[in-house]
């Protein structure tokens, strides 16, 4: 009788677990019998992977944010490298992280457990000599991109493009003014959406001065809503104490999120995936990004590519506006979020970026592509 395959898999924010958990739904629904545990969140445990770690433990961004949270981050990582070094899985899946992932590969490597890595880092952007690290201590890549694909095959990387799932899984059934009634908003009223980011350093960077805008714009525009998706890892009450300081009535959404995007007329969003899909979503949008002074002067300096939006990154083209690090301020993000609610070619615009980032995004079935790449995997690894 064949002892069942065991899979261990590391997602330490919110956007790996999400694109983590669809992959692990689509292989379960293939091998139910595949036994997979690690650090996630809610996603993954959705799609049946028994979850030791939650990667709220470890969800920061920034490199000054890193170090004050180092000691719990290492404390995890030795964990679970004992854990690694006990049970000895057939398969180790790292999910983006790669501070944290590519040194837990070294500890693979020296362990004799191969590694398959979904979702590169962004070694085209900075520290491209991670690349050297990849290809020493990585069995294969499993990359969202295609110009990724070419980039590790130039590099002797083995690697597959499984392609981006956010194609196969971004969209809603309601319209606009049926997903506003969705959640009690009155149709024909404008709704700013805000998104500052599942990363609590992020939120607290962002969400304050986000809503001091909304403020400001909601003086000139009374019909306007603002509406706030509560991020997988964060919480109401994580929230309150920011909310509490605006004087706005606020429409907090947990779950329904692609419904939630597809209820506002503007958006402003944290870089990152969701920027992704709200413009797979067609909806106007604005992209922000801040962290601590310290980290975003050795960013600037370590970053080889001029844009921090995926949209604009993966076009080559600075096709949504970006406001970064002391460019985030309440004038600024008015300038550029008034046209997004109030301009009616700001829909057409949108809708020219959704074309273009579905051309860019390559492939569709990214989720079981990366299924299949795993089971393939699980066959050779030990060949």
């Amino acid at each position: 009788m064949t002892t069942a395959k065991r899979i261990v898999i590391v997602a330490g924010e919110a956007s790996g677990d999400a694109h983590a958990g669809r992959m692990i739904a689509a292989l379960k629904a293939r091998r139910p019998d595949i036994a997979v545990s690690g650090i996630g969140g809610d996603a993954l445990r959705q799609a049946g992977a028994e979850i030791f770690t939650d990667f709220r433990d470890l969800a920061v961004m920034g490199l000054v944010e890193v170090l004050k949270q180092y000691r719990q981050i290492k404390a995890v990582f030795n964990a679970l490298v004992e854990r690694l070094r006990k049970e000895k899985p057939d398969l180790l899946i790292l999910v983006d992280y790669p501070g944290f992932n590519l040194k837990l590969a070294k500890q693979a490597y020296k362990l004799g457990i191969p590694v398959l890595y979904y979702i590169s880092p962004k070694v085209w952007a900075w520290r491209q000599g991670r690349v050297k690290t990849i290809r020493r201590y990585v069995d294969h890549m499993a990359v969202l991109f295609p110009f990724e694909e070419t980039l590790y095959q130039d590099a002797g990387v083995p690697v597959t493009c499984v392609g981006h799932p956010l194609v196969d899984v971004v969209g809603s059934a309601f319209d606009s003014k049926t997903a506003k009634q969705h959640f009690g908003i009155d149709p024909e009223h404008r709704v700013l959406g805000l998104f500052p980011g599942s990363r609590r350093s992020e939120v607290e960077a962002l969400l304050p001065v986000m809503l001091e805008t909304a403020e400001k714009i909601k003086q000139r525009h009374f019909d306007l809503e603002v509406l706030l998706p509560i991020a997988p890892g964060l919480d109401e009450a994580f929230l309150q104490p920011m909310l509490s300081r605006s004087n706005l009535d606020i429409k907090l959404v947990s779950g329904n999120f692609y419904d939630a995007i597809r209820s506002c007329d503007a958006i402003v969003a944290a870089s990152g995936t969701v920027t992704l899909e709200i413009a797979l979503m067609g909806v106007p949008h604005l992209i922000v990004y801040r962290v601590a002074p310290m980290s975003y002067r050795i960013l600037k300096r370590l970053v080889k590519i001029p844009y921090v939006g995926l949209c604009n990154i993966v076009t080559n083209d600075n096709i949504v506006t970006e406001l970064l690090q002391d460019e985030v301020t309440v004038e600024n993000l008015d300038q550029q979020l008034t046209p997004l609610l109030t301009d009616p070619q700001a829909k057409n615009r949108a809708e020219y970026i959704r074309q273009q980032v579905l051309i860019a995004l390559g492939p569709a079935g990214g989720a079981d592509n990366a299924a299949q790449l795993i089971l393939d995997r699980l066959e050779t690894a030990h060949d």
